[in-house]
């Protein structure tokens, strides 16, 4: 499918939806959990469908019928590997997340996992090795340390170190040591994007578990605790947010974004704080944040807790006078695709002048010009592109549109409401 994006100028309110990671994590624990939980404001999209046929795989009943709150029937920590391999499509945060699950299931029993060629290319190495530090069997199939994987109980407790390029390795360890036997000790010898990490803290601290946490470097978890149900709302998505935030920084006449808690640990209410070091107009209320579009200066933004945000802060750096420098994130080399050079390749076709780093972009004040470009089935770099279009005298059209459904499925109606002149188009 195809994402024809036109220059556009953004004014009205728009409502967050709900974050994907709070979603798939309260998806696991209401599985994992026992009794019945409510989820409320869930979002429905690729990745969280993922979650939801996996837990159901492993035996947690999930009405999901209506969108306002879908309700989980947990296992009790008592999970049965299904006989069939389980796909978790598009989604790294399921496959991780569930791969600790899997690893609680009785000795000798397997859960084998695939999902689409991105979720094949990336790596998961350190997590087997630390699931298999404490107890499971844990073997990539192809033997590159990426998926299919098949986990085999049973997790045990114990130590491990890992090194956490992705913070999903260390969130998986964190979600199911709980459940095992005995203790479990993590040392952490490297951690990137720890605002998520403190997002699976923040779930844990609800469900009142027992852990001790040495500043993200070590952490020591009680075994043979539980996890219980509950009824809670999902907050809205930060990440999702970004777009808007930038799009609104770029070509808004005042656009409020409603729904967002800066009080929750998601990493990605940092771009308030990049836009705001770049010069834009935002100011926030009981009601919201409403954003206008001002002259942006280039600035030096290191990025190691937000690789999410790496696509849209590079089209809006593009506009921006002078040099920007997005850097300090090599983790988003290892998401869907490698987002540093694929930004880099799809921003040059538009004439913008962009150097890659090992661990980012610098990106100069370019005069873009409209092309046909390729979001590389990267649902953030598909609708990164799409805001780019909306500064440009001609359309862009983007390939590969259909990755949007995989996080944010309704950005394309949303946009719309706001002003912008988007259409997606069917098969290319």
């Amino acid at each position: 499918m195809q994402l024809v994006s036109r220059k556009s100028r953004l004014q009205g309110t728009v409502s967050i939806p709900a974050s994907k990671s709070h979603t798939i994590r309260a998806v696991a624990l209401a599985s994992l959990a026992d009794g019945e939980s409510l989820i409320r404001n869930p979002l429905w999209s690729g990745d969280s469908e993922a979650a939801v046929n996996c837990y159901g795989a492993f035996g947690a009943q999930i009405d999901a019928s209506d969108p306002t709150v879908w309700k989980v029937t947990g296992i009790g920590g008592r999970v049965v590997p299904p006989k069939q391999t389980v796909d978790v499509l598009n989604s790294g945060t399921t496959l991780r997340i569930a791969m600790g699950s899997a690893a609680l299931a009785e000795p000798g029993q397997t859960t084998t996992f695939t999902g689409d060629h991105q979720i094949q290319s990336r790596p998961i190495g350190p997590l087997l090795d630390s699931l298999q530090d404490l107890g499971a069997t844990c073997v990539s199939v192809k033997g590159n340390g990426k998926a299919p994987v098949q986990v085999t109980g049973q997790l045990k407790g114990g130590a491990t170190s890992i090194e956490a390029k992705t913070s999903q390795y260390l969130t998986s360890l964190l979600m199911c040591a709980p459940l095992a036997a005995g203790d479990t000790e993590i040392n952490v010898t490297l951690l990137n994007e720890p605002g998520y990490a403190q997002m699976t803290l923040d779930w844990l601290d609800k469900q009142g578990i027992v852990y001790e946490n040495d500043r993200m470097r070590r952490f020591r978890v009680q075994g043979g605790q539980s996890y219980r149900a509950f009824d809670l709302p999902v907050p809205a998505d930060f990440s999702s947010a970004t777009f808007f935030l930038c799009g609104a920084a770029l070509f808004g006449d005042g656009v409020t974004l409603k729904g967002l808690d800066f009080a929750d640990s998601q990493p990605d209410k940092a771009v308030v704080d990049y836009l705001r070091a770049m010069g834009a107009e935002i100011t926030a209320a009981d009601d919201g944040i409403t954003v206008k579009a001002s002259s942006l200066k280039g600035v030096e933004i290191d990025m190691n807790a937000t690789p999410d945000a790496l696509p849209a802060m590079a089209v809006t750096a593009a506009f921006a006078e002078g040099t920007t420098r997005l850097v300090n994130v090599p983790q988003a080399r290892t998401k869907e695709t490698d987002r540093i050079a694929c930004m880099a390749e799809e921003l040059a076709k538009m004439g913008a002048q962009v150097e890659e780093l090992p661990d980012g972009l610098v990106v100069h004040h370019s005069k873009l010009r409209a092309a046909h470009l390729d979001g590389r089935s990267d649902h953030r770099i598909v609708m990164a592109l799409a805001l780019a279009a909306l500064g440009l005298d001609e359309p862009c059209t983007i390939e590969t549109a259909e990755a949007i459904k995989v996080t944010f499925p309704a950005f394309v109606n949303l946009m719309r409401s706001l002003g912008a002149d988007m259409e997606i188009k069917g098969q290319s």
